[in-house]
C-alpha cells in the first residue's frame, strides 16, 4: 500500500479509506504495524480538531440506545459523526460479536456517520489498544465528533478518559448502586454523568439517583480543569430523546471553556506523553516475547515454579541480563 495515497484519501474524507486505515493500525502484523506508523507519521500535523468524547457504562444501560439517539441529534445539526465501539472478547476463542451497527441501525444508514465496531482482545480499562490511532485517523478523515464508546465493565473501566476530551458516565436509575457516587476511580474522571431511562415508571427512580449523583460529586475534590458546577449529573431519556440537546449544550460549554482556559490542548498534550509511555511498556514487553530472551524466561520461570530461585530474583536476572539493568 501507498502510505501517501492512503492518507490523502483519508484527508479527502473517503470512508473506504478510513476503514482500511483502521483495520491497518489494529492488525498485529510487524509489516503492518510498520505501514500504519508510516501513515499516522504522514496524516500528522493537519490542523483538523474533533470533539473526542468516551462514554461508558455498566452494561445494559443503554450505551448503543444513547449514541444512536444522540449521534442523529448531531447529525441532524450538520455534524458529522464517527463511532468507535469496542466489543468484548472471548477469552477462550478471542472472538468478538462485533453487533453495534445492528444496534444502531438507524444512524449505521446516516451518510453523515460513520461507525466501526472493534474487539477489545486482551487489553483492559475498556477499550482497544489501538482506539486511540482509530480515533487519530477520524479525526484526520474530518469527523466533528468522535464517541468511544466501551466496552462496559465498570470502577475500573477509566482507559477512555486518556484519549478523549469529555469523559461521559452513563448509568441506570434504580440500579442499586447509588452509593457507587462516593467511591473514586471511575467517578473521578467522569465529567458528565448522564442518568439514562429517565423516562415511564423510571422517571422518579431517575431524578432520585441524578440527586444521588450530584451531592456525590460535590463530595469529590475538585479539578484545576472544571468550571464551576463541573463535573455534574443529568436525566436524560436516549428513548425519548429527551435531555439530549441539554446535555449537548453542557458539553459544549465544558469544551470551550477547557479551550480558554488552555485546559483543552494542556490535556491532549498530556495524552499524549501518557500513550508515549504505555508505547514504550508495551514495546518492552515485547522483547520478552523474543528470542533469546523468551528462552531464558521460559528457563527461569521453570525454576521459580520448582521452587529453586524466587519470582523476585528470577525478574531481577532476566532483566540485568536482557535488557541491560
Amino acid at each position: 500500500m501507498d502510505m501517501d495515497d492512503l492518507a490523502a484519501r483519508i484527508l479527502a474524507g473517503e470512508r473506504r479509506a478510513l476503514s482500511r486505515a483502521i483495520t491497518l493500525v489494529e492488525s498485529g502484523r510487524a509489516d503492518h504495524r510498520r505501514q500504519a506508523m508510516a501513515l499516522l507519521e504522514a496524516l500528522r500535523g493537519h490542523d483538523r480538531t474533533a470533539l473526542r468524547i468516551g462514554l461508558s457504562g455498566t452494561p445494559g444501560v443503554g450505551k448503543s440506545t444513547f449514541i444512536e439517539a444522540f449521534g442523529l441529534m448531531l447529525t441532524g445539526q450538520g455534524l458529522r459523526v464517527a463511532v468507535l465501539a469496542v466489543d468484548p472478547s472471548s477469552a477462550r476463542s478471542g472472538g468478538s460479536i462485533l453487533g453495534d451497527k445492528t444496534r444502531m441501525e438507524r444512524l449505521s444508514r446516516d451518510p453523515h456517520a460513520f461507525i466501526r465496531p472493534s474487539p477489545a482482545q486482551s487489553q483492559l480499562g475498556g477499550v482497544a489498544r489501538r482506539t486511540r490511532e482509530a480515533a487519530d485517523l477520524c479525526e484526520a478523515a474530518g469527523f466533528d465528533v468522535i464517541l468511544i464508546e466501551t466496552v462496559g465493565v465498570g470502577q475500573s473501566e477509566t482507559m477512555v478518559a486518556e484519549m478523549s476530551d469529555l469523559f461521559i458516565l452513563l448509568l441506570a436509575p434504580a440500579g442499586g448502586d447509588e452509593l457507587q457516587g462516593v467511591k473514586r476511580g471511575i467517578m473521578e474522571s467522569a465529567d458528565l454523568i448522564l442518568v439514562n431511562k429517565a423516562d415511564g415508571d423510571l422517571k422518579p427512580a431517575a431524578t432520585r439517583t441524578c440527586a444521588d449523583y450530584a451531592g456525590a460529586l460535590r463530595l469529590l475534590r475538585r479539578r484545576a480543569q472544571d468550571p464551576q458546577g463541573f463535573p455534574k449529573a443529568m436525566t436524560v431519556s436516549a428513548l425519548e430523546q429527551a435531555g439530549l440537546q441539554t446535555a449537548w449544550a453542557e458539553m459544549q460549554a465544558l469544551t470551550d471553556w477547557r479551550r480558554a482556559e488552555g485546559h483543552f490542548a494542556a490535556r491532549r498534550a498530556a495524552q499524549a506523553r501518557h500513550w508515549f509511555e504505555a508505547e514504550l511498556r508495551e514495546g518492552l514487553l515485547a522483547r520478552l516475547r523474543r528470542e533469546p530472551v523468551k528462552s531464558a524466561l521460559v528457563d527461569l520461570a521453570a525454576r521459580v515454579e520448582a521452587g529453586d530461585l524466587s519470582p523476585a530474583l528470577a525478574a531481577e536476572d532476566l532483566l540485568r541480563r536482557h535488557l541491560g539493568e
